[in-house]
């Protein structure tokens, strides 16, 4: 007997065995240049162990459906009902123009998605497309005569780019039309992301589901229903890389429930494994059968042995699921050997319409634009992290503690077979960050191969990375990377346990830079004891790197401490005391904290982020970084030349 919940009734119900057929979806919303892998990932793992398993991307499919023609129709017929008065700035300009925006939709997602490269002369021109507010940051670049305002970044041939900035620009119009006509939460990335993140009790989200639905829900029903009706699955995998994808998941849930409660639903991936690790609720079990944690393949085949009637539910792995006596929420967990990444398999794109994501480009900085530009094979080199001890990182959960490596062998032969059945040779290496020994040995593998991929990744700037290596990595196809400085202050750099000093990280980043890789900086403030006197230091680090063309791009974040770090382990050794959480039966990460300093770091923050997207375009860099700040901060008491001396470039 197995049981299929529905709100406020447990009804056991016999499910006769039949053939497993498996769908894991990517629920709404993620990037949109290229798939979220860990559909591929599990889909290509199901179909080694004999599985029959699809997969589809929703996220995609929902923003291709709301901007059509049709789609926008739907949005001016709802903009209709909203007084004329209360109209936002986006509404304004998309109801004086929407004949042109129902016009030129469609062209636009064909340029985006490579399949009309002519159509950017007509956009570039600026004649083409209605604009809405988005355009007014063109005004950042305009010349003090009024200029081409572009004609710093594109010059007059970079058409194409420049066309797919402009058109870039008008989809996030749209995007600020669909929030303000439709759904208030809508977002290209993080949609209702307030509803999940770490959110202690389900009732938010409980009371969003049960709200009527609206354009965006409606839509994504409906297309939930043609994927079910392609695909006819006995189990639909929702993997939730972050809580901007968790009420989308919900409502597919939601969808299938009520086509056929046979079908067995499973909700696992990032937010699961890092937020939901202490998850009570019982409400999730409304819309979901199963739970599963961390890497997903040893429970996946309990999971399925067990809907094939092949194993007790007592003897799952790592899976949450509600007792259908008493009606609790039980962990299962019989301890199994998880599946060695060496042999978790190729992960495969088949049956995602490479053909239909959108590239785009936000930014204008070369480095910047790699996250939403081009359509990238994202692979893993090892999985989890070799250093895993930084003390902001969740060490103790299994996608950072659990480190293990497969041969350059075996990473080489999985490129080749993506490249064979994708067609495209960019890959994004979405480790931790990837080993120095494991990447040598892949890149003189690429190479030795003539492969000829282009690749970017995620490193540590370790002191092994050589001028040698660096040179060794652009030979097998290496364009890019990122790594973390985070707080840019070796004091603070050895309290949170990084691993590297700021002259270390100018040296390696210069070696990188000088073998032709760009180079993106992770960077921190407000980090436990960071005073203002650091934190005016740390730009001034900063700055220098961006001086001496060590790095070409960075992003600074406020520091958030998490049940499952060191810090919010151990507080007392951060010289910090944690806040006190209220009753959590959902989700579980971000946890407020006491600083002794008490330093007002959201208002530094407005400064650092500020100096960044200037230092991003080139300006500024020789400006006292003082001059970023709108209230008095201290003068830096860091050399004008210190990133020089440890560059060796001055005495």
């Amino acid at each position: 007997m197995a049981c299929h919940p529905i709100p406020g009734v447990l009804i056991p119900l016999t499910m006769p065995v039949l053939p497993l057929r498996v769908l894991s979806v990517i629920p709404p919303m993620t990037q949109l240049n290229t798939p979220y892998p860990s559909t591929a990932y599990l889909t290509g793992f199901l179909r080694s162990q004999g599985v029959i398993a699809f997969q589809e991307d929703l996220a995609l499919a929902l923003v291709l459906q709301l901007l059509s023609a049709q789609g926008l129709r739907q949005v001016a017929s709802q903009i209709e009902t909203i007084t004329a008065s209360s109209y936002s700035p986006s509404l304004q300009a998309f109801v004086a123009q929407r004949e042109r925006y129902f016009a030129t939709i469609g062209p636009v997602i064909a340029f985006l998605q490579g399949r009309d490269s002519t159509l950017a002369h007509r956009v570039a021109s600026r004649q083409f497309l209605p604009e809405g507010p988005r355009f007014d940051s063109l005004d950042v670049y305009m010349d003090d005569e009024g200029g081409d305002p572009l004609a710093w970044a594109f010059g007059a041939l970079g058409l194409n780019d420049r066309a797919k900035h402009l058109a870039t620009l008008y989809l996030n119009d749209l995007a600020d039309v669909l929030r303000d006509a439709v759904d208030s939460r809508f977002e290209f990335v993080r949609y209702a992301e307030s509803l999940a993140a770490s959110q202690p009790t389900f009732d938010p989200l409980s009371i969003a589901l049960s709200a009527p639905a609206n354009l965006v829900d409606d839509t994504l029903a409906q297309l939930t229903l043609n994927s079910l009706r392609r695909h006819a699955p006995t189990v639909v995998l929702l993997s939730v890389p972050f809580p901007g994808c968790v009420y989308a998941a919900f409502r597919i849930a939601q969808t299938i429930k009520a086509y056929d409660p046979q079908i067995r639903i499973v909700l696992g991936g990032g937010f699961v494994n890092t937020e939901l690790r202490e998850l009570t609720e019982p409400r999730v079990f409304d819309y979901f059968d199963y739970v599963t944690l961390d890497a997903g393949e040893r429970p996946l085949l309990a999971l399925l042995d067990h809907i094939q009637g092949k194993r007790s539910e007592q003897r799952l792995v790592r899976t949450f699921v509600r007792d259908q006596h008493t009606g609790l929420v039980r962990y299962v967990n019989l301890v199994e050997p998880d599946i060695a990444f060496s042999e978790v398999g190729t992960p495969t794109w088949d049956g995602l319409p490479l053909d239909q994501y959108l590239s785009l480009l936000d930014m204008l900085n070369p480095m910047h634009r790699l996250w939403s530009d081009g359509r990238w094979n994202k692979l893993t080199v090892a999985h989890g992290c070799y250093w895993k001890k930084c003390s902001f990182c969740d060490v103790s959960l299994d996608y950072i503690g659990r480190y293990d490596a497969a041969s350059a062998t075996v990473l080489a032969d999985r490129i080749d077979a993506i490249v064979a059945e994708t067609g495209q040779t960019g890959f994004h290496f979405v480790d931790e960050a990837a080993p120095p020994k494991s990447l040598k040995a892949l890149a003189t593998e690429l190479i030795t191969r003539n492969t000829g991929i282009s690749w970017w990744g995620n490193i540590r700037f370790e002191k092994t990375f050589t001028p040698d290596l660096c040179e060794l990595l652009a030979d097998s196809g290496c364009i890019a990377v990122s790594g973390g400085l985070e707080v840019a202050s070796d004091r603070l750099l050895k309290l949170m346990k990084k691993g590297v000093s700021i002259d270390q990280v100018a040296r390696v980043t210069r070696a990188f830079t000088d073998a032709g890789i760009l180079v993106h900086a992770y960077l921190m403030y407000g980090f436990p004891t960071q005073t203002v006197q650091d934190t005016v230091d740390a730009l001034e680090y900063v700055r220098q790197l961006f001086l001496n063309g060590c790095i070409q791009s960075g992003f600074f974040h406020r520091f958030t401490c998490t049940v499952h770090s060191p810090v919010g382990l151990n507080p007392e050794q951060y010289g910090v005391t944690l806040k006190t959480l209220p009753l959590v039966s959902f989700a579980k990460n971000d946890i407020g904290f006491y600083d002794p300093t008490g330093v007002d770091h959201a208002a530094l923050g407005v400064g650092l982020k500020k100096a960044i997207y200037n230092y991003m375009h080139g300006i500024g860099l020789e400006e006292d970084v003082r001059s970023w700040f709108d209230f008095k901060v201290p003068r830096t008491s860091v050399a004008h030349n210190t990133i020089e001396r440890a560059l060796g470039l001055s005495d």
